[in-house]
């Protein structure tokens, strides 16, 4: 885990690559993505300028790490409001030669969403962008659903239910409030849940979710 004070002096691409196991191959293409973030940043404001200078601990590394949650046997993943493709775009980079593997990713702001296909053309992921609200989304069964500042818990899961089918795993990055937002949900759902520290942020947790029904179903 890097040192919970660890920022862009110490923490960049080369660090990265070796907590998150990368190749080469795969590292060059995420600097790629982030040039081409901080190139879209400066004219659309995709992500805070504040958080620039640590983008490879509070963006990148903080997606990459949910690929070790992932079941070896998922071959889908669904994004929720990914925002600038974090997670969404970083996992499908890792994942990639996943036999089978394909994401999509749900983001309703549209220069958002030209950034993300901008993104996935240029890196040739297999990654669908659908810029449309999550509400209005089409139910469909993914392997995998992730969000990150995208909705507090019980508005998140019920964002999640549509695209839950038996089998499906939740993995929600959460902060310090995360036991108010776990007590809130609790009310409106039934959740089989693991609480995993994260390797990004000693304040941080990753909620792993396995089951997922609405009390009163």
């Amino acid at each position: 885990m890097p040192p919970a004070d660890s920022g862009a002096d110490t923490f960049g691409a080369e660090q990265f690559a070796a907590l998150a196991g990368v190749s080469r191959e795969t590292l060059a293409r995420l600097k790629l993505y982030t040039a081409m973030l901080e190139d879209w940043n400066a004219r659309h404001n995709l992500v805070s300028r504040a958080s620039l200078p640590d983008l490879w601990r509070r963006h990148m590394w903080d997606s990459a790490q949910l690929a070790s949650l992932i079941p070896e046997h998922a071959r889908t993943l669904v994004d929720l409001g990914s925002g600038a493709g974090f997670p969404g775009l970083v996992l499908a980079e890792i994942l990639k030669d996943r036999p089978g593997f394909s994401a999509v990713l749900y983001e309703s702001t549209l220069k958002k969403a030209r950034f993300l296909k901008a993104v996935a053309k240029q890196l040739n992921l297999p990654a669908e962008i659908r810029p449309t609200r999550i509400e209005q989304a089409s139910p469909q069964s993914f392997g995998v659903v992730t969000a990150r500042a995208c909705a507090p818990l019980s508005r998140l899961l019920a964002y999640a239910q549509r695209f839950w089918s038996e089998g499906t795993v939740g993995l929600f990055p959460k902060g310090q409030n995360v036991e108010a937002e776990l007590t809130e949900a609790y009310k409106s759902w039934r959740i089989s849940v693991r609480s995993n520290p994260s390797r990004s942020d000693p304040t941080g947790v990753i909620l792993e979710v396995r089951e997922l029904q609405r009390v009163g179903q």
